[in-house]
């Protein structure tokens, strides 16, 4: 997007403009609002001692900052608009953090028709990728410019500058420093107080991977992921990081029962349907699974669709040593699937099929996506040289990473199932789930990535008959087609995985990620039914701010 175009943006912006006050307009603004729906998430602390209380009072202070600089990152205007936005307007700017709806692109601004940028706000506006692409070409600059931790922008020159997070967000991340450190003070837990502290100098050195590894070893009742993690904002490179926060209370006992299915990797890793020298036998297997209730979440992840669970760190160093940490958020998962993938599975999927459609399914098949981000190409050679799946794939990567975890996470399901781990009868409960989540994820916007990820599967599955769609505009499974394509389907995303194939990847995307007219119009049916939830944790509560 050129910078000529921000000023009619910027004027809308102002309070002086009354567009808002019309009613046809906050008519429009009410039906978008009303696709998300205010559900209380609410996680009892009534077990904790009064010094872990104090420590979750900081580390919500602390996850509070990760607000405006998300902010920030998702569009250069942010901070100026959410300043002068009042009523549904603002509310809008809330859920979608900019002037874009995250499900269907649009503008939501009166009179405007400006396109959502790819850059965000990591990059200059008018910023070209041919111009990025040719100052990286000086080797002196290319670590900065690609670095998930740097704002790229213009210099007095009107050239381009990479500037750290550290710098650039130094006036929230000294403060949220400050309330981690406090955490760490209050908890009488080693490992929080540990990660906390590390997690604290990373703020201001820009230096992640000891308060990754710390993070790997975190087990407390209250916990916190805090820092910058996906790059699924950068839709220019998915280069750039950005910032959010989950506070949490876990749940010892089940994150336990979950715990043997770790054990399970690296048996998986080598069972996957693809040539041996394709796998990844390096990664660390220890692999923690964490099942919690949310406290409070912020930044990222709390823009547009909420997150129902996340596996992390992303940074490969990490995952060869450690593996990578699941975690279950639990309270949304079960918000989300009485307020959204029940009523969708009674419009969309064939009656026969309905009784196997449940919420165990539904938490199983989240766990196993997160798994199965654990699994598979990660750090690759391409052309004589060592590099990583994510760098080759640039902005492809993160919906066909989604994808991969999604159905792979079936494939998983499979395997733990043939070793009596699970209980072959989840088998019939697997797949209907399975489909009526992908009508869940598909209404969050063929562009936005988890989306994308499921149109995928679900024209590769209608494709290969797999998915069936009857004469009543309802959707089955054909069960013994399903597994054979589910394998199939695992090994095609994980060969260009491994080959690094940009190229490959963009025509898998051309015949698999676009969502045809037969699907919009039954989607269309579920207009009745809200998209997603818009959680309020006990902290967003006036009463509940000191």
């Amino acid at each position: 997007m050129r910078s000529v175009i921000l000023l009619p943006l910027l004027a809308l912006s102002t309070p002086s403009c009354s567009v808002f006050d019309h009613l046809e307009y906050e008519q429009g603004l009410s039906a978008r609002l009303s696709k998300f729906v205010p559900v209380e998430i609410t996680a009892d602390d009534s077990h904790l001692a009064a010094s872990e209380r104090a420590a979750l009072g900081h580390l919500v202070e602390a996850a509070r900052l990760m607000h405006p600089i998300f902010v920030r990152q998702a569009w250069v205007m942010n901070p100026q608009m959410e300043q002068d936005f009042t009523g549904a307007a603002k509310e809008m700017f809330a859920i979608h953090r900019g002037p874009w709806d995250r499900l269907d692109e649009e503008c939501w601004l009166p009179d405007c028709d400006v396109p959502r940028t790819d850059t965000a706000g990591y990059y200059p506006p008018d910023m070209t990728k041919e111009e990025f692409e040719g100052w990286t070409t000086d080797g002196t600059s290319k670590t900065d410019a690609e670095s998930l931790f740097t704002m790229v922008v213009r210099d007095e020159d009107s050239g381009l500058r990479a500037v750290p997070y550290s710098k650039f967000f130094q006036r929230y991340l000294e403060p949220a420093a400050e309330h981690l450190r406090a955490a760490a003070d209050a908890t009488t837990n080693e490992s929080l107080a540990r990660f906390c502290r590390s997690r604290a100098d990373a703020f201001l050195s820009d230096d992640y991977y000891q308060s990754d590894m710390d993070w790997m070893d975190l087990d407390s009742v209250v916990e916190i992921t805090i820092g910058p993690y996906e790059t699924y904002e950068d839709r220019m490179f998915g280069y750039k990081a950005a910032y959010e926060a989950f506070v949490t209370i876990a749940d010892p006992e089940a994150s336990a029962a979950l715990a043997r299915y770790k054990n399970e990797l690296p048996a998986m890793e080598a069972a996957l349907p693809i040539p041996d020298h394709m796998k990844n036998p390096n990664r660390g297997t220890e692999s923690p699974i964490r099942v919690v209730d949310v406290v409070f979440t912020a930044g990222d992840t709390r823009s547009g669709v909420q997150t129902i669970a996340f596996n992390l760190p992303n940074d490969e160093r990490v995952r060869e040593s450690k593996g990578s940490k699941k975690v279950l958020l639990r309270n949304v998962i079960q918000a989300k699937y009485d307020a959204i993938l029940e009523p969708i599975a009674k419009k969309l999927v064939v009656e026969s099929q309905l009784p196997f459609i449940d919420a165990l399914a539904f938490s199983n098949q989240t766990l196993f996506h997160e798994l199965s981000h654990g699994l598979g190409p990660g750090k690759i050679v391409k052309d004589g040289r060592e590099t990583e799946v994510r760098l080759e794939l640039k902005e492809l990567y993160s919906p066909l990473e989604e994808a991969k975890a999604d159905i792979m996470g079936v494939w998983t399901q499979l395997f733990v199932m043939d070793k009596g781990m699970l209980d072959a009868e989840r088998r019939k409960f697997l797949y209907p789930t399975w489909l009526a989540g992908l009508f869940r994820s598909i209404r969050f916007g063929v562009e936005e990535a988890h989306g994308k990820a499921n149109m995928i599967q679900f024209n590769y599955m209608l494709k290969s008959g797999a998915v069936v769609r009857e004469a009543s505009g309802k959707y089955r499974v054909d069960f013994e087609t399903f597994e054979t394509e589910t394998s199939n389907l695992v090994r095609d995303i994980c060969v260009l995985q491994a080959n690094g194939d940009y190229a490959g990847t963009v025509d898998f995307y051309h015949r698999y990620a676009e969502m045809g007219d037969e699907l919009r119009a039954d989607l269309d049916r579920l207009t009745e039914i809200p998209v997603d939830i818009r959680p309020i944790y006990g902290p967003d509560r006036p009463d509940q701010e000191d």
